[in-house]
């Protein structure tokens, strides 16, 4: 039983204006991929620290399975951590270093030779066996910090940004491995990332954090098509979502959202869920994002002023200047002239409202 608990979970270090970790409140299943996401400093990696015994707990229970582990030393925990610097020894072999951990543990040595080459096996670095480290390229020396926390066989896999120090093409390949390995595992995994684009293609539930709050919890598909707030909204998608400051209107029970000299009128699924909710004219700042921004006429569309265009193959990432505001359209490359204006409308069915003044969804 790999399931942990963090209940009531506070972190504050001696000195600190404000909490690094506040009130965080998470069950994570048996077997469940869950990633930790969001900006420096929002306490990610602390809760993952705390989770792996390396920080101490301020205040709150921590539990793994069934036990309460705030004062179980980090080695008693019966987890393996992988780091974003790999931390391997230099001076030893690729097998020595994932052999090292049971070793001390006084593991018999036919079970260690069982367990590296197995585990070597999986991640494709049994011909590295007999390497140092200096050897060998940033994407194998992750893949040995991995085999490292596979030999353990431990009930949660805790992971700390493990992709940061490579390259883009190492990343999408790691990532991949890394997926791989979760479902030949069949075990827990807690992941932290600050990459949006890893926790919506990695985690079974992601959870996103900004000044040590939890802003949502959710699967990477509602948390993408129902953000709690203005945040997590801009926070998860890229190219980020369109914001736009406008004013909520109320005529016959039917909304619409003035953005300058432009309305633009809500669907009867927004209309209904304004009314039942007897929300008024308000400040909010409608959201849409670039792949909902449509090409449209003169007659029936709103004018954007082209500032740039990215080609990027088939579809372009078109920015413009709409009333006074930035934004991304994402187009295919045959929609899009070289005149200096393009005409589009919004795509009703996934316009976005957020309060202007507690940034919470409307729509939710």
């Amino acid at each position: 039983m790999a399931s942990i608990t963090l209940s009531h979970i506070d972190k504050v270090y001696p000195g600190a204006d404000a909490k690094a970790v506040d009130d965080f409140n998470l069950e994570i299943e048996d077997k469940e991929f869950i990633v930790l996401v969001g900006p420096s400093g929002c306490g990610k990696s602390t809760t993952l620290r705390m989770i792996a015994g390396l920080e101490e707990i301020t205040s709150g229970e921590l539990f793994i399975g069934d036990k309460l582990v705030n004062d179980v030393p980090s080695k008693d925990r019966n987890i393996a951590m992988v780091f974003q610097n790999y931390a391997l020894y230099p001076h030893m072999t690729v097998y020595d270093n994932m052999a090292f951990g049971l070793k001390l543990k006084k593991v018999p040595k036919k079970d260690i030779e069982r367990r590296v080459n197995q585990a070597a096996e999986i991640l494709g670095i049994t011909e590295y066996l007999k390497r140092k480290p200096r050897a060998l390229s940033g994407g194998q020396r992750q893949r040995v910090a991995l085999g490292r926390a596979i030999v353990r066989d431990s009930g949660v896999f805790l992971m700390d940004e493990p992709l940061s120090n490579l390259d883009a093409k190492l990343r999408t390949q790691t990532r991949t491995e890394i997926l791989k390995l979760y479902h030949e595992l069949n075990t827990t995994f807690v992941y932290v990332t600050h990459d949006q684009v890893e926790a919506m293609t990695m985690g079974t539930r992601i959870v996103v954090m900004k000044d040590g709050l939890i802003q949502q919890a959710d699967t990477p598909q509602r948390v993408f098509e129902s953000p709690n707030n203005l945040f997590v909204a801009g926070f998860i998608g890229s190219p980020q979502m369109n914001f736009f400051a406008g004013k909520l209107l109320k005529t016959d029970d039917k909304y619409s959202v003035c953005i300058g000299d432009n309305t633009v009128a809500l669907n009867s699924r927004v209309n209904e869920r304004l009314n039942a909710d007897g929300v008024g004219e308000i400040e909010v700042v409608m959201g849409v994002r670039p792949e909902h921004i449509l090409p449209a006429g003169k007659e029936d569309g709103f004018r954007g002023d082209v500032i740039v265009t990215e080609m990027m193959g088939s579809d372009s990432y078109v920015h413009m200047d709409f009333e006074g505001h930035r934004m991304i359209a994402l187009m295919e490359t045959e929609e899009v002239g070289r005149e200096p204006e393009i005409w589009f409308r919004f795509n009703e069915q996934k316009i976005h409202l957020f309060d202007a003044e507690s940034e919470r969804n409307l729509l939710l």
